[in-house]
């Protein structure tokens, strides 16, 4: 299933900070398959669990590949607070995966076979903007929505400038 592309000059219809996790894996030694394919998998399931409740706050998420070695994903969240959440809550496969991974790891079983990261951020509104050109909506097009780029400026230099009401609001006040 393909998306067809937006004809025109669109960007990202967010509002207020946008919070943005890259999360991946670098298979450190390809023949330990057994180490790094479990891995890869449950990113696979973590993602799963997150579409089937979109009350856990993931809005978006573009899966990538850096080289043949590292693999990511980049997701969109609605705040901070839900991903941490998401992170900590014991009823969710992620705790188990990392409890795997950290008692692995502490016994020294997977040590230099599979490299795991995440970097996480939350950008202020007023410190992002994006454009697309006859682009499906994509990356954070698809997690926040998207609209022609003359709602928020025609020039990066508008659309950053540009502020939703809440933020207009609290310039003001």
């Amino acid at each position: 299933m393909f998306a067809k592309p937006v004809l025109g000059r669109t960007t990202a219809d967010a509002e207020g900070d946008v919070v943005v996790l890259l999360i991946g894996m670098r298979v450190n030694h390809f023949w330990a398959v057994h180490q790094w394919l479990p891995v890869m998998l449950s990113m696979f399931r973590m993602l799963g669990e997150l579409a089937r409740d979109a009350d856990r706050g993931l809005l978006g998420r573009v899966l990538l590949t850096a080289s043949p070695r590292t693999y990511y994903v980049v997701q969109y969240w609605e705040s901070k607070e839900k991903l941490y959440a998401y992170a900590a809550s014991p009823d969710m496969f992620h705790h188990r995966v990392w409890a795997i991974v950290n008692g692995k790891e502490r016994a020294g079983k997977v040590r230099g076979r599979v490299g795991l990261w995440h970097e996480a951020y939350v950008v202020p509104e007023g410190s992002y903007e994006s454009i697309y050109a006859d682009m499906p909506a994509f990356g954070l097009a698809a997690a926040h929505g998207q609209v022609p780029v003359e709602r928020r400026g025609r020039y990066a230099k508008d659309r950053f400038a540009h502020r939703s009401a809440d933020g207009v609001a609290e310039e003001a006040g």
